[in-house]
């Protein structure tokens, strides 16, 4: 079974059962149990010793950490009256639902550092705000994963862009950081999908089911059946009358202040000779535990001296705020078992063998990258883990041959991880987003899945231009021109929809 399409059934199997069930625990479970039964050639002690071996080898406990520490910063945000403050305060500047969801794109687009970070503060900081306009919670997720991932991958300065830097080989013909910074224009799904939000929001429509959810919040069901667990636990909170909005902006900046200055200092200590190099080189996942740490203690400090929340029930906040991350923790640890079962079958090794035994030099090699990419991001849940896999292969395909073919490729292999990262149930930034938004996560998935699709579609389009024009401006305006004529059309079913 090892570096075969065997290899391939559990993530499969995990993803079919999660979107039939809407039960994503036992789901990602089966799949989990599935790769170990493989793995162990069904033996059952070999199945149960594989188990669990690959789940804690598996297990990113800086994560773990992280989540639960930005899981306290976002609970003691509502329990001092922060969130409440703000949320008040912005209703008064905010004056619609469009302006509401512009000012979620726009938080989620400053905030590039890490696509984690992202998703969570975003979520915790608009919440409010969306709640009062009616937003579906599924929207919610949408807009925060859309501009999450897409931003980080084209950010110079972000966890990603060090990621995507150390994957390229060293004897390359561009430097990781440069190969990077030339990916952007070329990076469609990552434009395309930042364009989809914002003529979303700007023409105000929603097709498919997210038609369905925002149609129900507009009735006051926010969640469309799932995702109350979430909202249970703030239920017959008082509203702190002690909070200001500083409580809750003063935190937020320094969780980023933190976070940067952590990722510089990383990558210093790692040998940086500039602030350019001390990114590609940080230490993304200690410079985010730093900058939770230092948030809650500088929390600790703002609030405690002024009252704003007492000693026991700061404390307590600590009890809940780790509480309330559980059920991202759960899916983010069966996830990372089942990508590790993934690697025992051998899954990367039957892509390499996939990939190079049917890619020859043509103009469609970047749009069949995009869809490899795509389907491998899908069926991992990880867009790093196939940024790894295919991102060497593709720049020793073209070494020393075509370094804009090599740039394009690139480019497709970048833009189709995203995607199938978008759009698969057991994707880490998807379950973020879900757990940011307070929202159902099947419900994100399915809603963001049509979505992302049409931005795919479109996608697939621009490479074979850029496979075929060598040129960034071809390829690029193409498919944003196509991409606002389809939603253009969308749009326009949708308000006719709407008269009749």
């Amino acid at each position: 079974m090892y570096g075969t399409w065997w290899s391939l059934v559990p993530p499969v199997v995990a993803i079919l059962l999660a979107l039939i069930t809407k039960e994503v625990y036992s789901s990602l479970f089966v799949g989990v149990l599935l790769g170990a039964l493989f793995t162990a050639g069904f033996d059952p002690w070999g199945t149960f010793d594989t188990l669990f071996t690959t789940m804690t080898g598996n297990m990113n406990l800086n994560i773990i950490i992280f989540d639960v520490l930005l899981g306290m910063i976002i609970v003691l945000m509502t329990q001092s009256g922060g969130s409440a403050a703000y949320g008040s305060w912005a209703s008064k500047k905010i004056k619609s639902k469009r302006s509401s969801l512009f000012a979620t794109m726009g938080l989620g687009v400053l905030i590039f550092v890490d696509d984690y970070f992202n998703c969570l503060t975003v979520g915790s900081v608009m919440r409010p705000v969306t709640d009062k306009y009616k937003v579906s919670r599924a929207k919610l997720a949408y807009i925060i994963d859309a501009t999450a991932a897409p931003i980080c991958i084209i950010a110079p300065i972000s966890s990603w862009a060090a990621a995507v830097n150390s994957y390229v080989p060293e004897d390359s013909s561009l430097t990781g950081f440069q190969l990077f910074l030339r990916t952007i224009p070329y990076n469609l799904y990552a434009l395309l999908t930042i364009g989809m939000v914002f003529l979303v929001i700007a023409w105000n429509f929603d097709f498919g089911l997210m038609k369905k959810h925002e149609i129900h919040a507009a009735d006051g069901d926010l969640f469309t059946s799932g995702g109350e667990e979430f909202a249970s636990m703030q239920e017959d909170k008082k509203i702190n009358p002690n909070g200001k909005v500083i409580d809750l902006v003063l935190p937020v900046a320094v969780l980023i202040v933190s976070a940067v200055f952590g990722m510089i200092y990383t990558g210093y200590l790692g040998g940086a000779g500039n602030v350019v190099d001390a990114f590609a080189n940080c230490d993304a996942e200690m410079s985010l535990i730093f900058a939770t740490t230092v948030t809650v203690i500088f929390m600790a400090l703002l609030y405690l001296p002024r009252k704003v929340i007492s000693f026991h029930n700061f404390m307590q906040s600590l009890a809940e705020g780790a509480k309330l991350m559980m059920p991202a923790i759960l899916i983010l640890t069966f996830a990372w078992t089942l990508k590790g079962m993934g690697d025992n079958l051998g899954i990367a090794e039957f892509v390499r063998s996939v990939v190079g035994t049917s890619m020859t030099a043509s103009a469609v090699i970047p749009a069949v990258m995009f869809g490899i990419a795509l389907f491998l991001g899908f069926s991992t849940g990880t867009s790093w883990g196939t940024f790894a896999i295919l991102v060497p292969i593709v720049v020793n395909m073209y070494a020393g041959l075509d370094d804009e073919m090599m740039i394009i490729a690139v480019s497709a292999v970048l833009a189709g991880a995203v995607c199938g990262d978008h759009v698969s149930p057991i994707s880490d930034t998807t379950i973020m987003s879900s757990a940011g938004a307070q929202s159902n996560h099947i419900n994100h998935v399915q809603t963001q899945m049509q979505y992302a699709m049409i931005v795919a579609v479109i996608c697939a389009v621009g490479y074979v231009l850029a496979g075929i024009s060598k040129n960034w401006v071809v390829s690029l305006g193409s498919s944003a021109v196509i991409l606002f004529l389809v939603l253009f059309a969308i749009s326009k079913k949708s308000r006719g929809e709407a008269d009749v």
